[in-house]
């Protein structure tokens, strides 16, 4: 099950409920689901499970000790679970792996953001321009997500250039891109070190929160990447969790074009690279350097 696949099975899910104001309760998943919800102080690390009763009811118990934000995030995960009928296997992983998490784990977070963020409703909502940071936080607050989560909805759905990097202990975990990035096949590698000289590294480097914006290199962050060109970055330090946070974005006629087989490959490059995979202010213009 691809990440296609699952977004087209949330969407099925959600047309067949009223969401209006799903923003508010989540009840209407619940009831689409045969689920409820209860919540309870579970251990650190621990944000919920699911069992299933022998008369098809299924209890979704998410963690009181958690934010709101986190709280609906885990139910929205669990109905996940139950729609695409997907075992849980929360066993732990290294923290930069992001690769390594089990595919359901993924799938269901892909499906849980899409009901959350539903993809008509965004679309409304989100204002036809560049990002920023107060944008993301109204979107994130409109919908009653984290800023994390609404960052890498609107990487995602943007019809600009538009990339959301996510890097826990220095090291790359994920990277949501727009259509437009994954039609040239931009890519950022899983498991790499923070680039030295992007604005995420240099926050990280501070040790406290911290959030930033800058311009920096396009090559820098993507591989095999024309030189050069620069892009805009937000980046967001959490010092807690040591978890970093960068939106990426530039002008679509600053976007080098490059051919991409449907093998994920540069068809210039002969089938040398590796095969591509695939969930903050300031206006500004990229140029060349």
């Amino acid at each position: 099950m691809d990440d296609t696949d699952v977004r087209q099975q949330a969407r099925a899910f959600i047309a067949k409920v009223d969401i209006s104001n799903i923003r508010e309760d989540l009840s209407p998943y619940l009831t689409a689901a045969n689920a409820k919800v209860k919540k309870d102080e579970l251990d650190e690390g621990e944000s919920g499970y699911t069992i299933t009763k022998p008369n098809g009811k299924h209890i979704i118990t998410a963690n009181s000790l958690e934010t709101e934000e986190r709280q609906r995030f885990t139910i929205c995960h669990e109905i996940a679970h139950i729609v695409l009928g997907l075992e849980s296997s929360h066993e732990e992983v290294p923290s930069w792996s992001y690769a390594k998490r089990h595919p359901n784990e993924i799938a269901c977070d892909t499906f849980a953001a899409e009901l959350l963020m539903p993809y008509k409703q965004w679309l409304s909502k989100v204002p036809s321009k560049e990002p920023s940071l107060e944008l993301i936080q109204e979107m994130a607050q409109f919908f009653g997500t984290s800023f994390p989560a609404a960052a890498s909805r609107f990487a995602s759905l943007s019809d600009m250039p538009c990339a959301f990097v996510t890097m826990e202990r220095g090291q790359v975990r994920y990277a949501a891109r727009s259509t437009a990035l994954r039609n040239v096949g931009a890519w950022v590698s899983p498991r790499s070190k923070i680039p030295v000289g992007s604005v995420a590294h240099q926050i990280r480097s501070s040790g406290s929160d911290s959030t930033k914006t800058g311009e920096v290199a396009q090559d820098l962050w993507f591989d095999n990447w024309e030189k050069g060109l620069d892009l805009w970055e937000l980046s967001r330090h959490y010092a807690r969790t040591d978890t970093t946070t960068s939106l990426l974005w530039f002008d679509s006629d600053e976007l080098p074009e490059r051919e991409v087989s449907r093998f994920g490959t540069h068809s210039q490059d002969n089938g040398g690279l590796a095969e591509l995979t695939g969930e903050l202010p300031w206006p500004g213009r990229s140029k060349r350097r």
